[in-house]
């Protein structure tokens, strides 16, 4: 029996509320989905492929979502029909095909998000420095999750090859962009950059390396 002397591992009991919190997500994720006559995984094919203008393969999309290729495939035939994602060539491989976002797509994507989502109600209600610790303590455990292969590499600072973590001495934007040449806080991390360019595995454990120790 547990016991505040004799409590389950911390791990489980943060497995157990990031748990919560996600089942308010899918909850949230289908109430913003119905609205646009779409299903959760529709929706976020639209999400994950907006600003990506080359699109992506039927394979990377699965992959990003953790669902199969045949349910993939599935969605995305039933959003092309909806005029919501159009196919496209895989850049120099004529054979190859990718999905892109089509206008109508974007636009539905600009109503789903006219609404304050559940979890974005909940950050609010925490103090500033404790947002700003939530969303480093996130960017590490995507971190991992990318590092032993349970996600594909995100579109995050600390994976790209234009990041320069703790180049400034300002305490306020401490981080480098070389891409837009700018000086940044720890606020402004992001998890998903349109600018993003993934850097070489040696540069990525490099960065990562200063990133943390600063």
């Amino acid at each position: 029996m547990e016991t505040p002397k004799n409590p389950t591992p911390v791990n489980q009991r943060i497995r157990e509320g990031l748990s919560r919190v996600a089942m308010a997500m899918r909850t949230d994720d289908w109430n913003r989905a119905k609205t646009s006559g779409l299903n959760p995984t529709q929706l976020a094919i639209l999400e994950l492929l907006e600003g990506r203008e080359d699109g992506l393969s039927v394979k990377e999309i699965a992959a990003n979502l953790g669902v199969s290729q045949p349910t993939a495939t599935d969605s995305i035939t039933a959003l092309e029909r909806k005029g919501f994602v159009a196919k496209r060539s895989a850049g120099t491989d004529k054979r190859g095909v990718n999905v892109g976002i089509a206008p109508e797509g974007l636009s539905v994507l600009e109503a789903v998000r006219s609404s304050q989502s559940v979890a974005e109600q909940s950050v609010d209600a925490l103090a500033d420095h404790e947002q700003e610790d939530l969303l480093i303590t996130l960017v590490k455990m995507i971190r991992h999750l990318q590092e032993i292969d349970a996600i594909p590499i995100q579109r995050m600072c600390a994976s790209c090859r234009y990041f320069a973590p703790f180049s400034h001495s300002d305490v306020a934007q401490p981080h480098h962009c070389n891409f837009v040449n700018a000086a940044f806080g720890q606020r402004d991390i992001r998890i998903d950059c349109r600018e993003h360019e993934t850097a070489d595995p040696a540069s990525r454990a490099a960065t990562w390396d200063v990133f943390q120790q600063g």
